[in-house]
């Protein structure tokens, strides 16, 4: 009877051992759970809505592009193919591009003009943290201090200067031309700069951000494509 109660016990006192140890465990690694605030989650929210926004408007301009082809069925296909080409040109940087948009001055503060501090240009961090903001408000294209962004430009620190495309930026009046899609979004993209966190971000790394008004014509050029031929020759055939 002695030997029960005994085994009841260390059988009991066994599974209240396994329970404590399993809730301790628990108590040390607690599930990872979303610890952001409502603020944050309506911030991501936002960020998601403008992807979404984004791709329901290149579907549209795709949906645009087919049903051109489908009216020049009986027409003139071939119109339809160069504007489809000159627009890839655009967008690749071959073709210059006119359209609304604004154009921003990045320059350094004047204190530091006036009592001769020695002035640095802006980071490559905050430039890229502007071209994101630009980007992702409609900005169609931009050229920054003459040098046109493309899908493949890169904006990075060489040698301690701040290039695009591996060319260094001026450190003093860099200037930012911007082409929106319409002059609607170019003057939500104007309230948004004048509003934004940036302002305080150049300010506390001794820059000035400087909007100008929206304009109904703004152009940026197209790269230099031109590649040249001066050491190269035809090969005959028996080469």
């Amino acid at each position: 009877m002695k030997k029960n109660k005994s085994l009841h016990i260390t059988l009991i006192s066994f599974v209240i051992g396994f329970m404590l140890a399993v809730q301790y465990n628990t108590m040390q690694n607690p599930e990872e759970r979303d610890t952001r605030d409502i603020w944050e989650i309506r911030q991501a929210l936002s960020e998601e809505k403008k992807r979404h926004s984004e791709l329901l408007t290149n579907i549209q301009a795709m949906n645009e592009v087919v049903s051109k082809y489908e009216d020049a069925n009986s027409s003139n296909p071939e119109l339809v193919l160069q504007e489809t080409v000159l627009d890839l040109h655009r967008q690749i940087g071959l073709a210059p591009v006119t359209g609304p948009g604004l154009t921003l001055t990045i320059k350094p503060a004047k204190e530091l003009i006036e009592y001769g501090y020695e002035i640095e240009a802006i980071s490559p961090e905050l430039l890229f943290r502007l071209v994101n903001d630009i980007y992702r408000n409609g900005g169609q294209y931009v050229e920054i201090d003459g040098q046109r962004l493309l899908y493949t430009s890169a904006i990075r620190d060489i040698n301690g200067a701040t290039t695009i495309n591996s060319v260094p930026i001026s450190k003093t009046d860099v200037e930012v031309k911007i082409i929106m899609p319409s002059k609607e979004l170019a003057q939500k993209l104007y309230n948004y700069l004048l509003s934004s966190s940036l302002m305080d971000e150049f300010y506390i790394d001794n820059l000035e951000l400087v909007v100008g008004d929206v304009k109904s014509f703004i152009q940026i050029k197209n790269i230099a494509t031109q590649i040249t031929k001066s050491y190269l020759s035809e090969a005959t055939k028996g080469d």
